[in-house]
């Protein structure tokens, strides 16, 4: 199979679907992939270092569109990129598509297979395409967050980790999944007092013996997460329905109840925010202010890292990337019922429930897709 590697060009985007190692895999099983010039230039991989690992190297998007059988991407296709894609086409990215009808409808309209990399789901229900940048997101939650409670970006000026004689700052995770359980970790070693809420009581008692003696995980409920917000510096929103729009839990008059000054970071914006008053921005761009809360909602945040990102999501995209290329995407979906939960549109029908639910579109199931 012909597999294409595209530059992203979502703003500040710095990531790469696929690493020279990973080209270099690709080729030793045979397939040919060709890799969008400077691609991989905000990674800190060079064209030089894809050609040595036997990739050509393409001058345009539209060369890659035009001529491969499958486009690997990181971020889901933006307006420019539209008509470019090909009926049969398989493009192989994360869609997120429930937070766009738009993008959901013209993937429709171009009736090619897309296969979201968020979806992909074990039957242990782990998400293993969202795994690794869902980590490094609830990393950089507390990070960044930390950086936004600074009063001079117009939060509360509290250091986290407080001072010896000064109490630390008091961070609040909603959801105990992998970025809720990796921010914790990161807030917890920073000497922040966390509390970590979620609703699944045996996750909870997991989380109890695992986690730091400085995170205290809770059982939520809109009752006991007002309590909490009164209380929080920093909120992380790390909530995630797969394939889905993310729940509203916390709605504009909570923000009364809030401290001004303190810093929400909604992780789950890719899939709409868990925020009612959460928008998208962008690492240009990456905070805003509504009733004194400092709202940051950067719908890409391991982009800022991409060299640690593009490694990791290589990792884990790569066994389904080669065997999508060498089986093709009937045989390799068949065979394998995780990558079957990936495909959500072939061909114009929404195979993937929580996408038709989002845009009452009709759903037809994948079986009857191949």
């Amino acid at each position: 199979m012909h597999v294409g590697i595209l530059k992203e060009i979502k703003t500040k985007e710095n990531r790469v679907a696929m690493t020279p190692a990973g080209v270099e895999q690709m080729v030793a099983c045979g397939q040919k992939v060709s890799v969008e010039t400077t691609a991989g230039e905000g990674s800190g991989f060079s064209d030089d270092a894809y050609a040595r690992a036997g990739a050509d190297i393409a001058d345009s998007p539209a060369a890659i569109y035009g001529s491969c059988e499958m486009v690997m991407k990181v971020k889901e296709p933006l307006p420019v990129e539209y008509d470019q894609i090909r009926a049969g086409q398989i493009v192989f990215t994360y869609f997120h598509f429930a937070a766009s009808e738009v993008l959901t409808r013209a993937v429709i309209d171009s009736k090619c297979v897309a296969i979201a990399y968020e979806t992909v789901e074990k039957s242990n229900r782990s998400l293993p395409l969202l795994t690794p940048m869902s980590e490094v997101a609830g990393r950089m939650a507390i990070q960044e967050g930390a950086k936004y409670l600074e009063k001079t970006y117009g939060g509360k000026g509290i250091l986290l980790s407080g001072v010896p004689g000064v109490n630390p700052g008091t961070v609040v995770v909603i959801g105990g999944g992998t970025v809720g359980t990796h921010a914790a970790l990161m807030a917890c070693g920073m000497g922040a007092k966390v509390y970590l809420l979620d609703t699944n009581l045996e996750r909870l008692r997991y989380l109890a013996d695992v986690m730091p003696k400085n995170c205290f995980p809770i059982m939520s409920n809109p009752a006991i997460l007002r309590k909490f917000l009164a209380e929080a510096d920093l909120v992380v929103g790390a909530v995630l329905i797969p394939g889905a729009m993310a729940p509203k839990l916390i709605t504009r008059d909570m923000l009364g109840n809030m401290k001004k000054g303190s810093v929400i970071v909604d992780v789950a914006i890719d899939q709409g925010g868990c925020v009612e008053t959460a928008r998208p921005t962008t690492h240009d761009d990456p905070i805003f202010e509504v009733d004194g809360i400092v709202h940051y909602c950067v719908a890409n945040m391991p982009g800022a890292v991409s060299m640690t990102s593009t490694i990791a999501l290589t990792n884990a995209t790569l066994p389904f990337a080669l065997d999508l290329a060498t089986k093709g995407y009937k045989k390799a979906v068949k065979q394998d019922p995780a990558l079957a939960r990936g495909v959500n549109i072939i061909d114009g029908k929404v195979t993937y429930k929580g996408v038709a639910d989002a845009f009452g579109i009709e759903y037809t199931p994948l079986e009857k897709m191949l």
